[in-house]
């Protein structure tokens, strides 16, 4: 059986720290679905479509590699996509506390194990937040976020 799990976030957009955690990811799993959430309460920078164009341009050649869209609980999807694992990765102790409380839900909601990875030290520091205000006050986001991460 084969090994398939979800990154689910809004990727809204991708950082390098995202990058860094697919990345390692796609070495323990055989498959990687990142798993783009839709909230219609929450205003985006970027458009769905956006969102999933960068990802997808990205990860262009790592055929072990989709980018889907969901609405719902993670888990549901995750049960849609037949995938047995979440991805999640963690920069500091505040995301921890907050991601380990997510996981135990999801564990107590179904039979999915959430698989943690802690982002590479240099690039801890880097947030969605962080990019979209950097990009909000026109600074150099181009080292924070992967070179397909350009709005056209």
């Amino acid at each position: 059986m084969k090994r398939r799990a979800i990154f689910p976030g809004s990727f809204d957009p991708l950082t390098l720290g995202h990058y860094d955690i697919i990345h390692r990811g796609i070495t323990l799993f055989d498959e990687l679905i990142i798993a783009i959430g839709v909230n219609t309460d929450k205003q985006y920078m970027f458009s769905l479509e956006e969102r999933k164009r960068f990802i997808s341009e990205a990860f262009k050649d790592q055929p072990q590699i989709t980018v889907l869209t969901y609405q719902g609980l993670t888990v549901d999807f995750c049960k849609k996509v037949n995938a047995g694992f979440i991805l999640r990765g963690l920069r500091n102790p505040a995301d921890f506390e907050f991601e380990k409380a997510i996981a135990h839900t999801n564990r107590k909601l179904s039979e999915i194990e959430t698989v943690f990875l802690l982002t590479s030290s240099g690039k801890s520091y880097i947030s969605s937040s962080i990019v979209r205000d950097v990009i909000r006050n026109g600074g150099d986001y181009s080292g924070l976020v992967p070179d397909s991460v350009r709005p056209k």
